[in-house]
């Protein structure tokens, strides 16, 4: 089969060389002028993988669309919408189907990424999401992990779930895209928290914050018409190991830095997203407690030490 790739940074470029490494035709495209492309393209290698020669490489976005049925999107969340206008313009982009690999919600709308291409005009049959723990560096040496295909339709997600599978990922249709979507990318934002507590030596406490984090994010869901249990499973709580404990996560390597006044310049989505749930949260009239401390720590609305007081003097209620 043949998929192209909009996006080259570390995950883009990671599933461009899995599906290769699986015999599919890829093509790899990148915005021109940036970095992640250029480097590419002279010397087709980054610190994550190198993309043999069978893989096209591109900045042209007309090619690269017409190059595929399937379009995987591996951006950042907050340019999805302004790539998806470049996309609209493209004749037949209708006729693609989207499979969406990041973790995120649109920060200022609060809004899931496949709402955000179905209001760009894809059919919302033609979406999907593919989420779940993982790591690059794990991955490229030999180390299997379970993630999710979910999407609308049933038969799109039971497909690639199917026909993406391997000895190195092994996929699972998922049954709720909102849950799936939400879950995925709020687990950032739990990142982000256990960083804070690794970086004040607060460590001992990641045992709460993963099932208080999950039961929280789990009302969320259910108010945005998901299937709660969505939080306890790989989506979510599934991919906590991968994102609070692992040295290879970068949100929660950004928050411990943070924590001890530290510069992280890698991205850490759960720092746009914390904003985009309290939005969405808003919106359903949910209450995020530990959403709430993360977002007033990170921009400076309260300290650290004082939101962890906060969090523990809240009213005492029944724990579900």
């Amino acid at each position: 089969m043949k998929f192209t790739l909009l996006g080259c940074g570390r995950w883009g470029s990671f599933i461009a060389w899995y599906l290769d490494k699986n015999g599919n035709k890829v093509t790899v495209w990148g915005r021109k002028g940036f970095p992640e492309i250029e480097n590419l393209i002279k010397t087709r290698k980054n610190e994550y993988v190198t993309l043999p020669e069978t893989i096209d490489l591109t900045t042209d976005l007309k090619k690269a669309i017409d190059a595929s049925e399937y379009i995987i999107i591996s951006i950042s969340s907050q340019a999805v919408r302004e790539l998806m206008q470049s996309v609209k313009q493209i004749s037949g982009y209708q006729d693609k189907k989207f499979i969406l690999c990041m973790k995120g919600l649109e920060e200022t709308s609060g809004d899931r990424l496949s709402t955000i291409l179905i209001e760009e005009g894809v059919n919302r049959n033609n979406i999907a999401v593919w989420v779940g723990p993982g790591h690059i560096q794990s991955f490229v040496n030999g180390i299997p992990s379970v993630m999710i295909i979910d999407s609308y339709n049933s038969e799109l997600s039971l497909f690639l779930a199917n026909y993406l599978r391997s000895n190195l990922i092994r996929f699972y249709q998922g049954q709720d895209i909102v849950g799936s979507e939400i879950g995925a990318a709020s687990k950032n934002v739990m990142g982000i928290a256990a960083g804070l507590l690794d970086g004040m030596g607060y460590s001992s406490l990641k045992g709460a914050l993963m099932a208080r984090g999950a039961r929280e994010i789990s009302r969320l869901i259910k108010a945005c018409g998901g299937n709660e249990l969505s939080a306890y499973g790989l989506c979510h709580l599934g991919d906590y190991e991968a994102t609070l404990f692992s040295k290879y996560s970068h949100n929660r390597m950004w928050g411990e830095a943070f924590a001890k006044g530290e510069k992280f310049d890698k991205l850490a989505e759960g720092v746009a997203t914390s904003s985009a749930l309290l939005n969405l949260a808003s919106q359903v009239n949910v209450e995020l407690p530990i959403t709430q401390a993360v977002y007033d720590v990170i921009h400076g609305n309260i300290t650290k030490e004082d939101a962890i007081e906060v969090l523990l003097a809240r009213e005492n209620v029944k724990e579900f």
